[in-house]
């Protein structure tokens, strides 16, 4: 009812006389987007689509943040003496190898003393070799949790060796960490290279007067991986153990109580040299991902790119998705966007929009492969124990031209790659605190182009966006419908209705953490060592919990022929918001498994739809739904998944069977603790139950 004031204001009443109170704007706007989210839902899920095909052309140059890196601004003080001692180093230890193959600890011993020679400070450190065995505790402890291999002989454990220079300007409390990961059994003529290049430098560096850092140079014994050693030595320099160790019955170099420590480490570089270059030129590779996609500070990335290309004439390079270089589908994209920017440009010069195709393809390799590198949760690099200490550090990979017995290029090699390090370690010398001026959070499209935070969760918020409004229409619908079907009040449906579907929910998400901890109890079955005796054991035993949920919760059967008590709308509106809280979660821990997640799970969550009415109606577009919400739930499966994505890497199944290699994934993501694992089974997978539930619902 309405009616008219004295200032001729109409005012709106309810039939009791009171004014009635008119929403704010934004309970409107809300109102609106629920109202039509069907709509909002296609737009926000293509523009999330569109988004993330842009991130390359969005991409900006990398500068350096903090200023008092200075790059390049010092001229080197390395000498050919500094890299005539590397070169003498390398030649005596092939040497000392053909002399002692196989026996002791004579190659540590021979890197010991040349390190002594230069006035370090040297130690040795042995460590158990590590056992791969899931618990599922680890993913909450510390970065100092692993599992020892038991009964092991002597000669099986590792050996690393350390030298400290003690800065001249220095107080002790900070230092700078150089790691060379060298096999003494079987290490090969261009590892070997790596110990020379450091050699020289760290020549220089024990008579150097500029330091105000302590400088670490650490020889991990690769034998059993690059990672291990590192993480060894790291967990005894921060956490030391004071207890009688079983190692002391094996001390050929009075280890015990030897072990050297300087101050809190400002950076760390990891060097290595791998295999001859396929270019004209000696290549650089960079690989900065660490453990849950964690990145170094982008300035140390920045660094060591301007003085690799601008100083030392590197080629320098990050990993990329080969395979996506030769896309057609993408190269078309790269071309529409080209001629985009083409336009732009010409409407208006100020507009830089579009970048050529092939740098596209270039980019959008790249960037796929740093989304996957960071979505998988595992280093790519010895860099990555480090970085559960919070250090910064990344992994320098050098592949030279030239073959590893050629002299005359290798003093030149080392000439370049000791100047390098050096002056990387005067650039982080000179800072007063840690790395944080530039970025934490980005991905890179090259070495020096990147994407901030800011930029790509526009692409996850869009994705993610349209799964509260349809959520609320889903819920309002299902209240109607089963409210003109009960006789209860709306009221009371809307109060408690809603929990037959929640318990639905949680006991999916409930077998989803059963399914997860499994393996834990199948690695302790003796026997079973097969990955495809373990995969199926896996299997079997999460088909039997998914049987007896469904037997054990009525609303959750698949293949029921009478409607049971809740309705299919509800029961997909409470999905979505799972799947929504879920999704919001991972983005916080891992960004890369969030949108990997939400390209997967909110396209199927929104599309699932019970089949039967379907095909029932017979209609073409109904057909249609239900053959796409078929084919999503199909490809949402995570095994299937698993191989989709392995065929788009250009990856095989190495000779196994794919649930074994599913298998073998699935071990290397608990033995790395990646969070990616928890979310397929805590998140991901529950989802994909629901769906299919949504999909035989028999409605």
């Amino acid at each position: 009812m309405a009616t008219v004031n004295r200032d001729n204001v109409e005012e709106v009443k309810t039939d009791d006389g009171s004014p009635k109170i008119k929403p704010r704007p934004i309970v409107r706007l809300g109102i609106f987007l629920i109202a039509h989210s069907p709509i909002f839902s296609v737009v926000f899920s293509a523009a999330g689509v569109l988004a993330l095909l842009l991130l390359p052309l969005l991409a900006k140059n990398t500068y350096i943040s903090e200023n008092a890196l200075m790059p390049g601004s010092a001229r080197s003080m390395l000498s050919n003496q500094d890299v005539s001692d590397g070169s003498k180093l390398v030649n005596d230890i092939k040497n000392c190898r053909l002399n002692h193959e196989g026996q002791g600890v004579e190659v540590q011993k021979l890197i010991g003393k040349y390190m002594s020679d230069m006035g370090a400070e040297v130690s040795y450190q042995k460590f158990h070799p590590e056992g791969n065995q899931f618990h599922p505790l680890h993913f909450f402890s510390g970065p100092d949790s692993y599992t020892l291999l038991e009964n092991v002989s002597c000669a099986s454990y590792g050996v690393n060796v350390a030298g400290i220079i003690r800065a001249p300007r220095g107080d002790g409390k900070e230092s700078i960490v150089l790691v060379t990961p060298y096999d003494f059994i079987n290490g090969g003529d261009y590892e070997s290279l790596s110990l020379g290049i450091v050699s020289s430098l760290f020549s220089l560096l024990s008579r150097v007067t500029w330091l105000s850092k302590d400088i670490i140079w650490l020889v991990a014994d690769s034998r059993y991986g690059d990672y291990r050693p590192v993480a060894a030595w790291l967990n005894e320099y921060h956490s030391p153990s004071f207890k009688v160790s079983e190692l002391l019955k094996c001390d050929e170099l009075n280890t015990a109580d030897n072990f050297r420590r300087a101050g809190t480490m400002a950076a760390a570089l990891v060097l290595k040299v791998d295999g001859r270059s396929e270019r004209f030129e000696d290549t650089l590779s960079i690989y900065a991902e660490a453990s849950n996609g964690q990145m170094p500070n982008l300035d140390l990335i920045n660094v060591v790119n301007y003085l690799a290309v601008h100083r030392q004439g590197f080629y320098v390079k990050v990993e990329k998705v080969v395979s996506l270089l030769s896309s057609s589908w993408l190269k078309i994209f790269g071309e529409i966007f080209e001629a985009v920017g083409k336009l732009a440009h010409t409407l208006n010069p100020d507009w830089n929009f579009g970048i050529p195709a092939a740098d596209y393809l270039e980019g959008s390799a790249t960037l796929a492969s740093s989304l996957y590198s960071q979505a998988l949760g595992i280093p790519t690099g010895p860099h990555g124990a480090f970085r559960d200490y919070q250090v910064d550090a990344i992994t320098l990979k050098v592949s030279p031209r030239f073959p590893p017995d050629s002299k005359t290029r290798q003093h030149d090699f080392f000439l370049r790659g000791a100047r390098l390090l050096e002056g990387t370690i005067r650039s982080v010398n000179n800072l007063l605190e840690k790395f944080h001026q530039s970025f934490f959070l980005y991905m890179l499209t090259s070495p020096s182009k990147f994407i901030s935070v800011g930029v790509y969760m526009i692409a996850f918020a869009l994705l993610v966006a349209p799964l509260p409004m349809v959520a609320a229409s889903l819920y309002i619908d299902g209240c109607k419908a089963l409210t003109n079907s009960t006789h209860n009040s709306a009221g009371n449906f809307k109060s408690w209705k809603w929990l037959d579907a929640a318990k639905q929910v949680f006991a999916l998400h409930l077998l989803g953490f059963i399914v997860t901890l499994l393996p834990y109890f199948i690695c302790q079955v003796p026997g079973q060592h097969s990955p495809r005796n373990r995969s199926i054991m896996w299997g079997t035993t999460s088909s039997s919990l998914l049987l007896i949920t469904f037997v054990t919760i009525p609303g959750c059967s698949l293949f029921s022929s009478r409607p049971h008590g809740t309705n299919w709308a509800v029961l997909k509106s409470v999905t979505i918001a799972a799947a929504f809280i879920g999704l919001c979660l991972m983005s916080i821990i891992n960004f890369a498994t969030a949108e990997i997640g939400a390209l997967l799970l909110v396209p199927t969550c929104l599309m699932a739809q019970p089949i039967k009415p379907a095909l029932r109606s017979r209609r073409v577009k109904s057909l249609l739904g239900a053959f796409c919400s078929l084919v999503l739930v199909t490809i949402g499966f995570p095994v299937i998944f698993f191989a989709i994505s392995k065929g788009l890497l250009g990856e095989g199944l190495g000779g196994l069977s794919l649930g074994g290699e599913f298998w073998i994934w699935l071990e290397s993501l608990w033995a790395w603790k990646s969070a990616t694992y928890l979310y397929i089974g805590m998140v991901h997978l529950p989802c994909w139950l629901l769906c299919l539930c949504i999909l035989f619902h028999p409605s």
